[in-house]
């Protein structure tokens, strides 16, 4: 619903945990994991388009492609793994788009996107800019997730997928891996798996240093 005519100008979007994050200025402080974990559970991959009762939610593709990513990289560090599980937060505000819709609208979405990746990863304490070779890792555990969501999911043939998202080798996935799961149980799991990423990160040996440091200044 579009404000009223007349109304200021706003790029602000009001969250449930109360926060009010700017678009085009996005402040780490205004990042809240409830927000992330609510937002991404409500919007759909592929545009619904996909079977099942329930939609594919952001939330339920970020946790496979995280697993995926796990599989991958056995000894993937807590960091690296978050990293992983958020790497399609900024969704959490500006919806999932689909990758013919993003090539036709251009810049303006992925600047916007990129501004959102950053200001979540600083809230996070997980640096302002991405590793390449840890980004590329994470893409291709994304594009193993698209081809089984493609596949089994959303309607493509095999060889239609493979030619989009490559053919995986190494990971097999069945319908029991991709069945669509109702919005608070999805939420649930995407909090729970944060929560068990943020306690092994917690009991990184660099990080118990830090915070005896800070309790003896």
């Amino acid at each position: 619903m579009p404000d009223r005519p007349g109304a200021p100008t706003r790029a602000w979007q009001r969250m449930l945990s109360g926060r009010r994050l700017d678009l085009l200025d996005p402040s780490p402080l205004d990042v809240e994991i409830t927000d992330i974990a609510h937002g991404l559970a409500r919007v759909a991959r592929w545009n619904g388009q996909t079977l099942g009762d329930h939609a594919f939610s952001v939330a339920q593709h970020s946790l496979l492609v995280e697993q995926i990513f796990c599989r991958r990289l056995p000894h993937a560090t807590p960091d690296e793994r978050l990293t992983a599980l958020l790497h399609d937060a900024p969704e959490y505000v500006i919806g999932d788009m689909i990758s013919p819709f993003k090539a036709v609208v251009g810049g303006g979405y992925k600047l916007i996107e990129e501004r959102l990746q950053r200001a979540i990863h600083l809230r996070f304490s997980l640096g302002a800019s991405m590793d390449e070779k840890l980004k590329k890792e994470i893409k291709k555990a994304d594009q193993v997730a698209a081809y089984f969501e493609a596949t089994l999911l959303a309607g493509f043939q095999i060889g239609e997928a493979a030619k989009f998202f490559g053919r995986p080798s190494g990971i097999v996935l069945g319908p029991e891996d991709l069945s669509p799961q109702p919005v608070k149980c999805i939420e649930a799991a995407f909090l729970s798996r944060f929560n068990e990423i943020e306690t092994l990160r917690a009991a990184q040996p660099a990080r118990r240093e830090l915070r005896e440091d800070a309790k003896a200044g």
